[in-house]
């Protein structure tokens, strides 16, 4: 990998918890007087170009040019001797003419692409642990739950990376620093730096590299220990340093405060209307199916309903069916581009009217305090993009007092969603802005005669 050997697979991980202080033979060393250097026009140049960009734009530059094998760094958005000879060297490889142009920067983004989709890295929160990592799943492809976190390997184990969590006063930062840093079987650490809230420590074996971050926060101790073949640091060094700029110990729970509450309806929508016509015999009661319907066309909802119910215009084996209903009306949304594993919010029905509801998904399951009425509900990512529906709920769930506890449910892929949907001649309208806000008037609650 250009840039990063040995260094890149200790040190420069290291670097990544704070900043890329000045190092020297794998410790910290101050920095010494030293006379000014005459002004370089080329690093100026690009400085200028660079530091008035959108931050977004600058941390996507640097994380671009991480997956091309450029950057070794933290992904802060600063512009710095390691950002700019990174620009340099992708252009002077790709022979890219101005890379600071709209047209150049579009290059290095796209470039930065290609090799993320290739590892296939994705971003996803663990739910054991409860931290956020990134983990390339074309190489680490076998997965395992830990007591305490999870586990991720390569086919041939010589790539492993794993999260790790204990409750509170259960575990001491100090204790696992000086576990982390003991020299047991053959182990050399070769950088170790801790803080009040945090240590990093980089170690070798005769043939292995090995990164180790703990941080310390109200939740417990929440960790990432990553560890790879040295033999393999040509080829896995970008991956792991994405590893590490990815990792956050103690991640934002979605928040839903900023969605603006609305007033329950005054009762669910019919989907069998009542007779018009006098019967000699009593007409029964409408009864809840515990169903959520989603607008997807003028008069058409999207909903998960058991069979029987009148209204229902077609349906695929998995429940999944388009009704007339008629009055609701739908609302562009963002579609997700798949539905990715971490937070996740659903708006679901119940007896209170439309909630949104915070949750978890892993493997195609969300994990969240649904109630009866969340069959069918629509879930968003952390981006506020429609990902999927809820497909199903337990006719007789378990209540604890009566409230129903989080309890893990199959989640429909909105990119299944939206197949069932073409069948039926509807194209889902997209929106260039759109959020739980924005969805809330497409949902609503359905009820079954």
């Amino acid at each position: 990998m250009r840039g990063i050997g040995r260094i890149g697979g200790a040190v420069v991980l290291a670097l990544l918890a704070q900043g890329g202080a000045a190092f020297s033979q794998g410790k910290l060393a101050p920095p010494s007087p030293a006379a000014p250097k005459p002004a370089d026009p080329a690093f100026e140049t690009a400085r200028a170009a660079f530091e008035p960009l959108p931050e977004a734009e600058r941390k996507a530059l640097q994380d671009a040019l991480v997956w091309t094998g450029d950057f070794n760094g933290v992904t802060s958005g600063s512009f710095g001797r390691r950002t700019f000879e990174a620009i340099q060297a992708f252009a002077a490889r790709t022979r890219l003419a101005d890379p600071a142009s709209p047209e150049g920067r579009a290059a290095i983004r796209q470039a930065g692409e290609t090799a993320r989709k290739a590892a296939r890295f994705r971003i996803e929160a663990d739910p054991v642990s409860g931290v956020t990592v990134g983990v390339p799943e074309a190489l680490l492809t076998r997965r395992t739950a830990l007591p305490s976190g999870t586990r991720w390997q390569s086919a041939d184990g010589r790539v492993t990376l794993e999260t790790r969590a204990y409750p509170p006063d259960s575990e001491t930062l100090e204790g696992l620093f000086e576990r982390a840093t003991a020299p047991v079987n053959g182990r050399r650490v070769t950088y170790r730096l801790q803080k009040p809230d945090f240590f990093v420590v980089t170690a070798e074996t005769a043939t292995g590299s090995s990164y180790t971050r703990y941080a310390t926060g109200p939740q417990g101790l929440r960790g990432l220990l990553i560890g790879y073949d040295k033999a393999l640091s040509g080829e896995v060094g970008r991956l792991v340093i994405a590893m590490a700029n990815a990792f956050d110990p103690f991640p934002a729970a979605p928040s839903v405060a900023a969605i603006p509450s609305r007033p329950a309806p005054a009762k669910p929508v019919p989907l069998n209307p009542a007779p018009q016509a006098a019967s000699p015999l009593p007409v029964a009661a409408p009864v809840p199916i515990a169903a959520t319907g989603l607008a997807v066309a003028p008069g058409k909802v999207l909903a998960v309903v058991p069979e029987g119910c009148a209204g229902v215009i077609t349906r695929d084996p998995s429940g999944l069916a388009l009704l007339a209903v008629a009055g609701t009306r739908p609302t562009p949304l963002i579609l997700a581009g798949g539905l990715a594993e971490g937070a996740v919010v659903a708006l679901a029905a119940g007896a209170q009217g439309v909630s949104a509801v915070p949750g978890t998904v892993m493997r195609e399951r969300v994990t969240a305090p649904l109630q009866p009425g969340s069959a069918g509900a629509p879930v968003f990512d952390g981006q506020g993009h429609w990902a999927g529906l809820v497909a199903s709920y337990p006719n007789a769930p378990r209540l604890v007092a009566g409230i129903a506890p989080p309890m893990s449910l199959p989640v429909i892929p909105v990119e299944r969603v939206s197949a069932f949907l073409a069948s039926q001649g509807i194209a889902l309208a997209g929106a260039a802005t759109a959020g739980l806000a924005e969805a809330w008037p497409a949902v609503t609650g359905l009820t079954c005669r």
